[in-house]
C-alpha cells in the first residue's frame, strides 16, 4: 500500500475552492528586528525567554485586520536554522524580509532571499528601524537590487514598506500590503475535503503526550478524525488554537496544536486525515518498514577531538546521533551539519529524536561509530556510565551555533582548548518550602556525588534542562553548608528561580578547562 494511493484520493475541484487567509513568514538577519516586528504585530512578548537570543522553536499566529485574517509563521532568523527557515518558505504564501535601515544586506538576508526564490514565494521587504540615526532606506533598496529585488517605485515588482517596530509605525500599512499581495495571488482552498497540512513543530509534553502544531492547508480538521503523518498516526483527541483555546475544528490556513499522535512526528512532515484509525496504522507501518531498510554498518570509535587526525588517516564518514528537546532543533542541527560535509569527510545523522539520551542511543553510537550530540537534554548517571564503558562521546549543548562551531573547528584542526562541565552530584527534590522574602526552598535528598555551595546548578525535569544558574543557599537543617554528600538531606535555594517541582533533579557542576586531544 503506497502512501499517496491511500490518502490522495479526493481531488481538489475549482468550484469548491473558497478564499483563505495568507500564510506569511517573517525572515531576516538575526539583529534586524524580525522577532520584535512579529512581537508588535501580535502584541505578545516572546523575546525575553529565548536562549542565546535565538528563537528556538517555530510557532504560528493569527492576526485579524480589516475583517480579515493573516497567519504568521515564526521562523528563527539565523543561518544555523536554514532547515527550519527553508521549511517555513515551503508552506508560506508571502515572505516579509526584514532589513535594518541603519545596517544593510547581511549574509542571512541573502540566505532568506534565496530560500524564498527557490520556493517561488513573493517577497515584501520591510525596512525596519527607520527611526534610528543613520537610517538610509534608499541605500537598502539599492543594495537589494543586486539580489534581484527591485522596488515598484523603480519599475520593479517588489513591494517595499518602511516600518519601526520600536515606534510601532508603518505596521498597519505593512499588514494592508500583505492583504493586497494576497488578493493578487487569489489564495483559495477547499474546506470540504479531509484535512491535509504540514507539521510546523512537535514535542513530547509531560501531561499531554506527543503534541504537534499543524498548519491546515486543505480541508477541515475535526475532533475524532483519524490521521497519518509519515511513520506516526492517531486520532484527534483535542484541537487547540493559537490563543490556547480548545476548538472543535480547524479550517484552511489555521495553525492548531493537535493532541493524539502515536509518537512525536517529524517537523515538516505532511499530515493527512484518512477514513479510520486502522487505515492510518497500516500506512504508518508501511512507512516504518521503508525507513528500517536504511541501516548503517558499524566501525571503530571516534571522538570530535580526534576527527581532524582521523580525516588525515583516511576516515570518510562521521556519524552523529542527535537528541534534543524539540523536533525543530533536531532538523536545524542535522541540516547545518550536513552542509559542513567536504570531499574529505561526510557528516551523517544516523538517528535523531526528541527526549533524553538513553542507553539505546549509546549502544547505537557504539555499534555505528557515532558521537552523540545532546541539545537541551541530559543523560542520567547510568547512561553516562555506559557511554564511558563503550567509549562513546556525548557532547551537550544549549546553543546550536556552538554545535556547528565545534564540528567545523574539529574538521579544520582548529579545536581550541574547551571547557567541560563536570557533574559533582545530583539531588532529588522531595519537598518544597515557601520562605517569606526568600522564595521557594527545595527540600532535597542527595542521590549521588555531592552538592557544593560554590558550584553552578542545573534544574532537570523529565531529562530536560529547565534552569541553569547559581545556588542562593545550601543548608543542612538550619546551618549553612559548604557541601552536602550523598545520602544526606539538604535545603537548596535557587537564585532568581522559584518554579521548582517535587521530583525535579538538581545537578551541581563545575566547568573544567580541557586541552585539545589530537
Amino acid at each position: 500500500m503506497e502512501f499517496e494511493e491511500s490518502v490522495l484520493k479526493a481531488p481538489i475541484l475549482a468550484e469548491n475552492l473558497k478564499p483563505r487567509a495568507p500564510i506569511v513568514t517573517i525572515m531576516g538577519h538575526v539583529d534586524h528586528g524580525k522577532t520584535s516586528l512579529l512581537d508588535v504585530i501580535r502584541q505578545t512578548n516572546v523575546i525575553a525567554g529565548e536562549a542565546g537570543g535565538i528563537t528556538q522553536a517555530i510557532g504560528a499566529y493569527h492576526v485579524h485586520i480589516n475583517g480579515r485574517d493573516i497567519v504568521f509563521l515564526d521562523t528563527p532568523g539565523h543561518e544555523a536554522f536554514t532547515a527550519m527557515r527553508a521549511r517555513g518558505a515551503q508552506v508560506t504564501d508571502i515572505v516579509v524580509l526584514v532589513v535594518a535601515a541603519d545596517d544593510g544586506v547581511m549574509g542571512q538576508t541573502v540566505e532568506a532571499i534565496n530560500h524564498s526564490k527557490v520556493a517561488g514565494v513573493p517577497i515584501i521587504v520591510a525596512i525596519n528601524k527607520i527611526d534610528k540615526p543613520g537610517a538610509d532606506p534608499e541605500k537598502i533598496k539599492q543594495a537589494l537590487t543586486e539580489h534581484g529585488l527591485l522596488s515598484e517605485q523603480w519599475g520593479g515588482e517588489t513591494i517595499f514598506c518602511e516600518v519601526s517596530a520600536k515606534k510601532k509605525t508603518g505596521i498597519e500599512e505593512l499588514l494592508e500590503l500583505i492583504l493586497l499581495q494576497a488578493d493578487v495571488m487569489e489564495l483559495k482552498a477547499d474546506p470540504d475535503l479531509s484535512a491535509r497540512g504540514v507539521i510546523i513543530e512537535a514535542k513530547l509534553d509531560r501531561g499531554r503526550g506527543p503534541v504537534a502544531t499543524v498548519l491546515i492547508q486543505q480541508g477541515t480538521l475535526r475532533t475524532g478524525d483519524a490521521f497519518v503523518c509519515k511513520t506516526e498516526f492517531g486520532r484527534v483527541r483535542a484541537i487547540i488554537n493559537d490563543q490556547g483555546r480548545r476548538v472543535k475544528e480547524a479550517k484552511p490556513s489555521m495553525p492548531v496544536e493537535v493532541i493524539g499522535f502515536s509518537n512525536v512526528p517529524q517537523t515538516g512532515a505532511e499530515f493527512f486525515c484518512v477514513e479510520d484509525e486502522k487505515k492510518a496504522r497500516n500506512i504508518a507501518e508501511h512507512s516504518i518498514r521503508k525507513a528500517r531498510e536504511k541501516e548503517l554498518s558499524a566501525s571503530s570509535k571516534i571522538t570530535l577531538e580526534q576527527l581532524y587526525q582521523k580525516i588525515k588517516e583516511g576516515v570518510k564518514d562521521l556519524n552523529v546521533i542527535i537528541k534534543a528537546d524539540v523536533q525543530g532543533s533536531i532538523e536545524a542541527i542535522s541540516d547545518a551539519l550536513h552542509k559542513l560535509s567536504t570531499e574529505d569527510v561526510q557528516l551523517k545523522s544516523i538517528h535523531s529524536s526528541t527526549g533524553a539520551i538513553s542507553e539505546t542511543d549509546v549502544m547505537l553510537a557504539s555499534a555505528s561509530n557515532a558521537i552523540i550530540i545532546g541539545f537541551n537534554v541530559r543523560p542520567d548517571a547510568r547512561v553516562i556510565e555506559i557511554a564511558q564503558q563503550e567509549g562513546v562521546e556525548i557532547k551537550l549543548y544549549d546553543i546550536i551555533y556552538n554545535v556547528i562551531a565545534d564540528v567545523r573547528a574539529a574538521m579544520e584542526g582548529l579545536l581550541e582548548p574547551e571547557y567541560k562541565e563536570v557533574v559533582l552530584g545530583r539531588a532529588e527534590v522531595r519537598e518544597l518550602f515557601k520562605v517569606p522574602k526568600i522564595g521557594i526552598i527545595a527540600g532535597c535528598h542527595v542521590t549521588d556525588g555531592k552538592i557544593v555551595r560554590s558550584a553552578g546548578i542545573k534544574l532537570v525535569r523529565d531529562s530536560i534542562v529547565i534552569f541553569d544558574g547559581k545556588m542562593l543557599s545550601l543548608r543542612r537543617f538550619k546551618d549553612d553548608a559548604k557541601e552536602v554528600l550523598a545520602d544526606f538531606d539538604c535545603g537548596i535555594g535557587i537564585e532568581g528561580f522559584n518554579d521548582i517541582h517535587v521530583g525535579d533533579v538538581i545537578e551541581a557542576y563545575i566547568t573544567e578547562r580541557l586541552e585539545r586531544k589530537l
